[in-house]
């Protein structure tokens, strides 16, 4: 029996989500699932639906509800982490203060200033998570789906002492855009993905075995859904000679060129669904479903109403990974993890997303060379913006912080020296309660070395310990050329 402890469990969805991927293994059905989150209503929510679901199943699988973390962690063999630290209240500061200063933001969990805020507030919560799990869950393996995902890794590799793997479904995304785009199966499409995550590029793509990278403008240009939907990114594909992993309006907060123009900030937006592009999208999003998720509650709990089957299992990493790891089934993924000359033109221990291979043995990273010019040098901005937000939140530093901000690509494109400084005493000010560490009342941390010597040997559970798990395409600090699957000449 399994015992997977989900943390920040309160997201009504996506918890029942993965969930039900788990279930959906035979061999995990009688797992023991640990609900947190400090959100009692919340919590009380998830706990009644995913029983309610395991007992229309017939499942021998057992749910217990807590809203003390160290509860969850003791003796898990995984763990799990989506929390939002802040809620709803942070995330509109993360996106409302920053536009009274010119800086629109669809989403703001990533980069940015609500990305840097939210990873400021983030990174602590989790650093305490990693204590937890160090004490209570040595062997156990971190899965994490709380943004900002690079950020909040990189942390967690530098001071978490912990093993762990950061996980997004971007790629999946894209994946499905670009088969859809040809008109070709799905299933029969094979590609490549690097980069950083939300900024992860498609460097190669074929179709039994045909190169399919030079059909790829023309396609969505001619499609007719498509070719509306995604304004910015068709832009940046046309540009760039490479499709991007992220979504139009993700992407298109990443970069100077879109959002710092009132008047042209229609051109690049979707305004017909959320992600695509409009101002607090994201943030106007999660307002509307937190109401539609106490209306549907009810009718979930009765059985009235339902989405999420027994045998439906969606394309989220995280179950792929523990059955892979559990019964030695291959899976291939692209997985957030430590740069370690995996992608040789950005900067060794950011944190990438690259294509990665899980089996009894453990994850494998994968080796890619150099990715195309134009891309690196968009990631490095980023990396650098990432950097400074790490450093800072690990020691308390505000001016560091504003340095960030400064650089964020979006930012600088529309605000002074000044106004960066203003904008951030503001968000200082309004999310004190969350980040203890810029107070005077938060520890600070030390980088601690990383399990088996930075090696990331992930054990697959506490029973199998003793396998040799994770080179992350390395042997004694040396490329694995067996590993190394795609590159490009650009």
């Amino acid at each position: 029996m399994l015992k997977i402890a989900m943390i920040g469990a309160g997201s009504v969805g996506f918890t029942r989500r993965l969930m039900m991927d788990l279930l959906a293994v035979p061999e995990f059905q009688d797992t023991e699932f640990r609900l947190m989150d400090i959100n009692e209503e919340n919590l009380e929510m998830i706990a009644n639906l995913c029983t309610a679901m395991i007992h229309t199943n017939g499942l021998a699988a057992t749910v217990i509800p807590t809203t003390v973390q160290r509860e969850a962690v003791k003796d898990a063999d995984y763990v799990f982490c989506m929390a939002r630290v802040g809620g709803l209240e942070a995330f509109q500061h993360d996106v409302e203060i920053p536009l009274r200063y010119g800086v629109d933001q669809c989403v703001g969990d990533t980069l940015g200033p609500g990305g840097v805020f939210f990873g400021l507030r983030t990174i602590p919560v989790l650093l305490d998570l990693a204590k937890d799990m160090r004490e209570l869950a040595p062997n156990a393996l971190l899965l994490n789906y709380s943004n900002p995902m690079a950020m909040n890794t990189w942390a967690l590799r530098r001071a978490g002492g912990i093993k762990v793997v950061g996980l997004c479904h971007g790629v999946q995304g894209g994946h499905k855009q670009i088969a859809t785009a040809l008109g070709l199966p799905q299933e029969e499409m094979d590609f490549i993905c690097a980069g950083i995550n939300h900024q992860t590029w498609y460097i190669q793509v074929t179709h039994k075995g045909n190169d399919m990278l030079p059909y790829l403008l023309e396609a969505f240009e001619r499609h007719p859904a498509l070719s509306k939907s995604e304004p910015c990114r068709i832009d940046v594909l046309r540009r760039f000679g490479y499709y991007s992993t992220e979504s139009n309006g993700h992407l298109s907060e990443y970069l100077p060129w879109y959002r710092k123009r009132k008047e042209e900030i229609d051109k690049w937006i979707y305004p017909d669904v959320w992600i695509g592009g409009s101002t607090a999208g994201y943030l106007n999003h999660c307002k509307d479903k937190t109401e539609e998720y106490r209306e549907m509650y009810p009718k979930w709990l009765n059985g009235e109403a339902e989405y999420i089957r027994l045998g439906e299992r969606s394309n989220e990493h995280g179950s792929y990974i523990i059955e892979a790891l559990e019964t030695g089934r291959t899976y291939r993924g692209h997985f957030n993890v430590e740069n370690r000359g995996n992608i040789s033109n950005l900067p060794d221990g950011c944190t990438i997303e690259i294509p990665g291979y899980v089996d009894a043995n453990g994850i494998s990273m994968t080796v890619i060379g150099d990715l195309p010019l134009q891309c690196a040098a968009t990631c490095r901005a980023s990396i650098s913006v990432q950097e400074m937000a790490v450093h800072a939140a690990l020691t308390g530093d505000r001016e560091l912080v504003k340095l960030a901000v400064l650089h964020d690509p979006l930012t600088a494109a529309v605000c002074s020296t000044d106004e960066v400084w203003s904008m951030c005493d503001e968000m200082f000010e309004a999310l004190a309660q969350w980040m203890p560490q810029f107070n005077g009342e938060g520890r600070r941390w030390s980088d601690i070395p990383q399990p088996d010597g930075g090696n990331y040997r992930f054990a697959r559970s506490k029973r199998h310990h003793s396998l040799p798990t994770y080179t992350e395409g390395y042997n004694n600090q040396q490329p694995d050329e067996r590993l190394i699957v795609g590159h490009s000449d650009n």
